[in-house]
């Protein structure tokens, strides 16, 4: 059978997508994970004399813009700051068993960090450092990276209904494609929950409250999702993975939180929705539902809200503007959407 220039044109049509993934993927990722090292890294010494000053000022000094060191009056006070997540790590220094207090609930990647600095410290007094974790995660998640990868889990679900409701369900009328996708994202959030407890033990308390987060979460996505695919048709998936993905997964400071990247990824890290899920159930199973819980569920609401508006906007926009497509055009899109997932 001949080939023809109109197919291979409709084959390369087919291929952006794809590709521009590729490109997406690469930026992103490489971008944020490639080459992570202290970026005002808080840190403590413990201590008011003028040898734990002056060990303050050196390490400060040393480093750069890459540390933020502070003094500290004692070793509950340090504690303290620890839990609030105001630290990510507290030296208290002594002339034989130097101790160092980090939080690996908060993220074992910065807690390894704290100690590299500390370690050449205490090396340099030729005495060996104590590592103390006042926040340790739970017993199935030692890397504390398990709550990323349910975040992945519960994206990738989240912005794959979107593309079957939106194929499947171009029929509908939007009032009833968002309450599929709100039933749907209360089964993926099921799902999530599910096998990160009782399956594998990354969550080992607090189900009900990691449960409604990820309801939350995976909710804003879906109805995000939903509005944008009336004005974007084919191309929402591209645009859920620059969302819900390469920029998400990058920021959420499951891997690296903002003090070991890139200022971008940094500034993303306080407002995207996959860092207020990471951050809000670190939260939650490592310190008691503090440590900024409030505001993480705040942008998460927020995200919602904006997925609310965009289907106001959408449902507003297909009664008064758009028509209905031909059969043959949603199966095309259905198929371009399925190789996007």
């Amino acid at each position: 059978m001949k080939t023809s220039a109109a197919q291979l044109r409709h084959v390369a049509a087919h291929l952006v997508t794809p590709l521009l993934m590729c490109l997406g993927m690469a930026l992103a990722y490489l971008g944020a994970f490639h080459q992570p090292e202290p970026h005002h890294l808080q840190v403590a010494v413990v201590g008011t004399a003028p040898q734990e000053m002056v060990l303050a000022q050196t390490l400060k000094d040393k480093a750069g813009d890459g540390l933020e060191v502070v003094t500290l009056p004692d070793r509950d006070a340090a504690i303290s700051q620890l839990r609030d997540r105001g630290l990510a790590g507290a030296y208290v220094p002594d002339a034989q068993h130097p101790e160092l207090l980090v939080a690996k609930g908060s993220s074992d990647t910065t807690a390894m960090a704290v100690e590299v600095v500390f370690k050449q410290v205490s090396g340099q007094q030729g005495v060996p450092l104590t590592v103390t974790d006042i926040a340790p995660t739970a017993p199935g998640d030692p890397t504390g990276q398990g709550i990323f990868f349910l975040l992945v889990a519960l994206s990738v679900g989240s912005y794959a209904s979107v593309a079957a409701i939106g194929a499947a369900g171009a029929g509908l009328s939007m009032r009833m494609r968002a309450l599929i996708g709100v039933v749907t994202s209360l089964i993926v959030s099921i799902i999530g929950v599910v096998v990160a407890g009782p399956v594998f033990g990354v969550v080992d308390h607090s189900y009900a409250a990691i449960w409604g987060l990820s309801w939350l979460y995976s909710a804003g996505i879906v109805l995000v999702g939903i509005g944008l695919h009336t004005f974007l048709k084919r191309w929402t998936t591209l645009v859920l993975m620059v969302l819900f993905v390469m920029l998400n997964f990058t920021s959420s400071g499951g891997i690296y939180r903002p003090e070991l990247q890139n200022g971008f990824f940094g500034a993303l890290h306080s407002f995207w929705n996959g860092a207020g899920f990471v951050e809000g159930a670190r939260s939650l199973l490592y310190f008691d539902g503090g440590a900024g819980l409030g505001g993480r569920l705040a942008s998460l609401a927020l995200w919602l809200v904006a997925g609310l508006a965009l289907l106001f906007v959408a449902a507003r926009h297909e009664r008064e503007d758009a028509p209905a497509e031909p059969r043959a055009a949603a199966v095309e899109e259905e198929i371009e959407e399925t190789v996007g997932v």
